[in-house]
């Protein structure tokens, strides 16, 4: 955990990612918590959770996530259902164990999670970057705080950028192919050393 606390300020606004090493072939009890839905993204530059739109379309994914940290990795899978009244996210070990439940329903966000991640662990950021990677980007940049989400042309089929005052691009979002839910999407954001791929199984 050291290593993770000594490394840069944006990297430290990624904590829950260490706490995935906690995880390997036991679960805990869970309990539940009643989250924040706004998090932050870098220094200055906040995103709250878009709202679930009226037109939704039902959605059922399941997915393989990886995530690298300064050079440390990790895996775990995720199931991601949406209606037109609830976005759920269950994340789970590599063996199948269930490590967190998020719950959104517009508003307010509850999180079902293991004891074993601790009140520290923030698996609402996940879902942040979810949204910032599937949703229409006319859906979040209403929602985003000092920086702005656009598409630009790229290597490829396409990509997203998040601005921070126009000038500074601090994520790059990039997709395999047109429909977002079907691409293997890889973000990544420099300066914290954090990349994030995911891939629908």
């Amino acid at each position: 955990m050291t290593k993770f606390r000594d490394s840069t300020l944006l990297a430290r606004k990624w904590p829950y990612l260490v706490s995935l090493l906690l995880i390997m072939l036991t679960s805990a009890c869970s309990h539940t918590l009643q989250r924040q839905t706004c998090v932050a993204l870098a220094s200055d530059v906040n995103y709250c959770l878009s709202p679930i739109p009226a037109d939704a379309q039902i959605r059922e994914l399941t997915q393989q996530v990886s995530i690298q940290v300064d050079g440390s990795h990790h895996e775990l899978l995720t199931q991601l259902e949406q209606d037109k009244h609830n976005l759920t996210l269950v994340g789970l070990a590599p063996l199948g164990q269930a490590l967190f439940t998020l719950t959104y329903d517009g508003n307010s966000l509850t999180s079902q999670q293991s004891m074993l991640l601790g009140d520290e662990f923030k698996a609402e950021y996940l879902l942040a970057l979810i949204q910032l990677a599937y949703w229409p980007i006319e859906d979040v940049n209403p929602h985003l705080q000092g920086a702005t989400l656009i598409s630009q042309s790229c290597n490829a089929a396409q990509c997203r950028t998040l601005y921070a005052n126009e000038k500074e691009g601090i994520m790059q979002i990039s997709y395999d192919q047109q429909d977002p839910w079907k691409a293997v999407i890889q973000l990544a954001i420099p300066k914290a050393k954090f990349e994030l791929k995911i891939t629908p199984i």
